[in-house]
């Protein structure tokens, strides 16, 4: 009999392992990517059953926001429908926005989402997004990392390489296989507004490096790459969503500075390249040829003289610097670009129109057969190489083991205090001490008692954003009677005398400027809406008054643009992150409190200011003075 029971126990105990393995089967597994003989069979049986209109559905990628959706929520009814109908071959996750704030979720809430999408679609979908500083760039509780020109700034390639297998595994985690992501622009315009940060640098051949890198460990996570913006959108001066960006070099100048990048991507066996929508006369003379519908630039450079054999894909195709060009309806746009050469139309503003006009142009021929079917070849032996044909789900469980892993998250602030760069010392500010705990204040005081040796204004784009709360935190935890403030464009100059009396009592100001790139970002001018980079005119004053108040006692963080100094030739001490993300707030902090060495090098040169390659280095806990302009 107690042989019996022991028998039976032995039966039971072994049936979850059992189910856990025949579970584990029906998800998808981020290793190799690699198209195998099955995979091969499946894309030639796909194509051969699929009808003209299947195949046209493939070629397009539509956003989801990463959200929770009831079942019966119209927004996911039209959604899961949007799918369906019109075949779609890809998603691009991201979340819902207002202006700058982004409403993110947890990786939990989109993978349940994705999942949900891949049940509901005939065929697996690819799901991609715009990972550029990590999964942190569209949701909460993972990994965070500052800005691709921080890593320029550090300028260790195999920080590059951890970036990339770090954010294939949290992505792969939740349900994202491809990231448009490295950026392969070289930001050699200080005035690039859009551009800037997100670039590794100024210089070719570390941004190919780097690109390189980014590329071998997202692979070895089993990420797809792609790079970007094709031929190359550093130097630039117009925010390629509001209007038409030009590259006006010569062939010789793009060979030497914005092509080489791509050509080292295509060597790394980048998957996917995305082309930009500028217009670049060396390339195409044609007045009305955006490098997105320019056959000249996307088959006859890329895939003709270049070689490459991969994916090409569209920028999202309601940016402004494609649908100015079709007054008439931009659903043509999409024809055009598929002829041009790119096998993925990116997000299509009108989606069904996109759809029904390459329908009915294969249906005319316009569009041969023969070229709908190269391209919808490599879309599923993409899906194929992943093994999306045989697991298109994530196991939601593992999200808790693959997500902010310790040892990643550590990794992450690595490379951001490694990026810190000191460009101007006076010798007489830095580094800053921490004081202790202060003394418990009365509850009530005159305005004139309140404490303020050290004080701290936040130029924010916009204060609703999360911009400058980590920073605040880290200072209050080494200064705990430090004085705060928040100022934006619509409050700076109603805090302009509550700003400088507070600066003028304070022993130490830090001024840390958050000025990033931001897509669409319209700004009023004299030639209609452009976007900036720079400081605007309301917080632009209160730091020039600021400067005038106390420049001797005062340190600039430049939380993103480095090229803020120029239009403030009287700060003396300038510290660069390059970056507004949690990461590089901590790691400024650290800076300037002589916590951690700083020793990063400008990866671009800041005209009269600093070539490109200095800083000043100083070691941790060091209180010696240097001259008041980087050095090599």
């Amino acid at each position: 009999m107690l042989r019996h029971l022991l028998l039976a126990a032995l039966i039971l105990s072994s049936v979850p392992n059992l189910a856990k393995e025949k579970t584990k089967e029906q998800y998808q597994q981020a290793g190799p990517i690699h198209l195998d003989k099955e995979g091969q069979r499946w894309v030639d049986k796909m194509l051969r059953t699929m009808s003209p209109e299947e195949k046209v559905g493939q070629l397009l990628m539509i956003f989801v926001k990463a959200q929770f959706m009831n079942h019966a929520d119209p927004a996911w009814i039209e959604l899961r429908d949007t799918v369906r109908t019109h075949h779609i071959g890809g998603l691009v996750m991201t979340v819902p926005a207002s202006g700058p704030v982004l409403y993110k979720s947890q990786p939990h809430v989109a993978a349940e989402l994705l999942n949900r999408l891949q049940r509901s679609s005939p065929l697996p979908l690819i799901v991609a997004a715009d990972f550029e500083r990590g999964v942190a760039m569209r949701l909460n509780g993972v990994t965070v990392f500052p800005h691709a020109m921080a890593f320029g700034a550090a300028g260790h390639l195999e920080n590059a390489e951890a970036f990339g297998r770090i954010t294939a595994q949290e992505a792969r985690a939740i349900g994202v296989q491809w990231n448009f992501f490295p950026d392969a622009d070289v930001n050699s315009n200080p005035e690039n507004p859009i551009i800037n940060t997100r670039s590794f640098g100024g210089d070719p051949r570390q941004v190919s490096d780097l690109v390189a890198a980014y590329i071998r460990g997202a692979h070895a996570g089993g990420m797809l790459t792609t790079a970007k913006h094709f031929p190359g959108h550093g130097d630039t001066a117009t925010d390629s969503h509001l209007g038409v960006a030009a590259v006006v070099g010569s062939r010789e100048r793009l060979n030497a500075v914005e092509l080489p990048p791509f050509r080292r991507a295509i060597q790394a066996g980048v998957d996917a390249i995305m082309v930009a929508h500028v217009i670049a006369p060396a390339l195409d003379p044609e007045p009305h040829h955006i490098a997105t519908t320019s056959p000249a630039i996307v088959t006859g450079l890329l895939r003709n003289q270049m070689g490459f054999k991969g994916i090409i894909v569209t920028d999202a195709l309601g940016m402004g610097g494609l649908t100015h060009l079709y007054p008439r309806g931009i659903a043509q746009a999409s024809v055009d670009a598929f002829k041009a050469g790119a096998d993925m139309l990116i997000v299509p503003p009108d989606i069904d129109g996109s759809y029904r006009a390459i329908v009915r142009a294969v249906r005319s021929g316009e569009i041969g057969s023969e070229r709908l079917d190269q391209s919808v070849r490599k879309i599923l032996e993409l899906k194929a190489s992943l093994g999306l044909h045989k697991a298109r789900l994530v196991d939601l469980e593992q999200v808790a083991r693959e997500v902010a892993q310790p040892q990643n998250l550590a990794v992450g602030q690595r490379i951001a205090d490694e990026a810190i760069t000191l460009v101007r010392d006076n010798g007489q500010m830095l580094p800053l001490k921490a004081s202790g705990t202060p003394e418990p204040e009365p509850a009530y005081h005159r305005a004139g008692e309140v404490r303020g040796r050290l004080v701290a204004v936040i130029f924010s784009d916009d204060l609703r954003t999360e911009s400058g709360h980590m920073l605040e935190r880290q200072i209050l935890a080494r200064v705990p009677d430090a004085r705060i403030i928040y100022v934006d464009a619509r409050s700076a100059r109603g805090m302009n005398t509550i700003v400088l009396d507070a600066v003028e009592g304070a022993e130490h100001v830090l001024a840390a400027v958050y000025v990033i790139p931001v897509a669409g970002k319209a700004v009023a001018s004299a030639g209609g809406p452009k976007n900036s980079v720079a400081m605007d005119e309301a917080t632009g004053s209160l730091l020039k008054a600021i400067l005038e108040t106390a420049a001797p006692r005062t340190a600039v963080l430049a939380m993103g643009n480095p090229y803020v100094v120029q239009d403030f030739p009287a700060i003396e001490n300038y510290v660069c992150a390059f970056s507004n993300m949690s990461v590089s707030e901590t790691a400024a902090v650290k800076a300037v409190f002589g916590e951690i060495p700083i020793r990063g090098h400008l990866p671009v040169t800041i005209p009269g200011v600093a070539a490109r390659g200095e800083g000043l280095e100083r070691p941790a806990q060091s209180s010696t003075g240097g001259s008041s302009h980087a050095q090599p």
